[in-house]
């Protein structure tokens, strides 16, 4: 699997924007799709995942009523709509794949963790001016 992830730039506080990440290769659908980032100084952390037919997603309490994950299956594509962001929001923003989880408990128990993920993307810097 091939991620390309699109969509950054620079927005002011209180702004939005919308990333999008395009899978190519192996079925989309098979996949649980995730969003990290990484701000300058900081180790990378986990942002947002949604289960592979968009049932189930899951968000970092920093991010939570702010964005929102989503996933178009019959366009490969996943995206994470992030609305009131501030400068720590200031990160490059990377999409991410991995093998279903078998379960809802097991989505949730190991989404957050990065070793899950099998595929990335090269990531698209977002920076927001307060």
């Amino acid at each position: 699997v091939q991620l390309q992830a699109s969509g950054g730039g620079l927005v002011q506080a209180e702004g939005s924007l919308r990333l999008s990440c395009v899978a190519s290769g192996r079925a989309f659908s098979n996949y649980d799709m995730g969003w990290f980032r990484q701000a300058p100084g900081k180790e990378r952390e986990f942002v947002a995942a949604i289960r592979r037919m968009g049932m189930s997603t899951s968000y970092t309490d920093s991010v939570k009523g702010r964005c929102t994950i989503s996933r178009d299956n019959d366009k490969n594509t996943v995206y994470l709509q992030m609305n009131s962001m501030n400068p720590e929001d200031t990160a490059v923003y990377y999409c991410a794949a991995r093998s279903a989880a078998p379960s809802y408990s097991t989505f949730i128990a190991t989404t957050r963790d990065q070793s899950q993920y099998d595929y990335w993307g090269q990531g698209t810097q977002v920076t927001v001016s307060s």
